[in-house]
């Protein structure tokens, strides 16, 4: 029978306690906020850890990473970026490729704690309309900025990118840029359930692509085991992942291969029947 979404994780949490319903979350936020404390380590501490900010940063000064995003518009505007950036952008895609379905978006973005917060807002509050806009418009999206970018020979997503305005602002102070921070909140809170990141970011698009056969993957361990709470459904970011291998043929995949899927775990944490677990692409077997 079906929770209310203002309840979900509820029964988890009851049933296998509050750590078991809340692990990877827990997780998630521990390496989003260790990650910023790298970045503030030099300006604070002066010990510099990360050099930069999401778009172009230096690891213990001798790794450099890219944002992909803005290496390609680099190259669509007609400017090569120097072999620093370019190997940057490459360590930064062969990482995630390999690693699982856009894990940058779920455990690294710092905009994925804004909109996570204004969807536990959402359904504490009980608001359950929704603008409606197609998930597929952040491709397009994707696509208007790149040829935009060739066209006019700018870094045009630079201008209003949230992800780096959010990371500078949380690490030099935040100027007219939390007017936009607000924004997408509040767009999440009252517009589209999960709106930017579920619809609109482009940056989460080019993950998805990068990702799409990447080897960690969350599986649907038994189908069987699922009473159809729907606690999946309401806490996940993109739940049209979920509804294949959760309630599709004998014949379709357990394993969530959508290229969307943030890999988050929040579906394995407010699952009451331990239906869902973290694997590799390569395990197909079921119960």
């Amino acid at each position: 029978m079906a929770n209310s979404p203002k309840a979900a994780g509820k029964e988890a949490r009851e049933k296998l306690g509050f750590w078991h319903a809340n692990r990877f979350l827990f997780w998630r936020r521990l390496v989003q906020f260790g990650i910023l404390a790298m970045f503030l380590s030099g300006p604070w501490w002066g010990v510099w850890i990360l050099k930069g900010n999401y778009s172009a940063s230096l690891l213990l000064d001798t790794i450099p990473m890219s944002d992909p995003l803005v290496t390609a518009e680099s190259l669509a505007s007609g400017y090569l970026p120097d072999a620093t950036v370019l190997l940057g952008a490459l360590i930064v895609i062969a990482f995630y490729a390999l690693l699982g379905s856009k894990i940058f978006c779920g455990w690294v973005c710092p905009l994925n704690i804004v909109t996570d917060s204004a969807a536990w807002l959402r359904r504490k509050l009980g608001i359950r309309q929704s603008a409606k806009i197609p998930r597929g418009l952040r491709y397009g999206i994707l696509l208007m900025i790149l040829a935009g970018s060739a066209l006019s020979g700018m870094l045009l997503w630079e201008w209003i990118n949230p992800v780096a305005a959010l990371g500078r602002g949380l690490i030099y102070g935040f100027g007219a840029t939390g007017w936009l921070i607000l924004a997408i909140f509040l767009f999440d809170l009252f517009i589209v359930e999960h709106g930017w990141c579920g619809h609109l970011c482009p940056i989460g698009a080019g993950y998805g692509i990068i990702g799409a056969k990447s080897l960690i993957r969350i599986k649907v361990i038994d189908r069987s085991r699922c009473d159809n709470c729907m606690d999946c459904y309401n806490l996940c970011p993109e739940p049209q992942v979920l509804r294949s291998p959760l309630h599709g043929k004998n014949n379709e995949s357990l394993l969530v291969l959508s290229k969307d899927c943030i890999s988050c775990g929040r579906c394995i944490d407010a699952c009451p029947e331990n239906v869902f677990t973290f694997t590799t692409r390569f395990n197909h077997s079921g119960e």
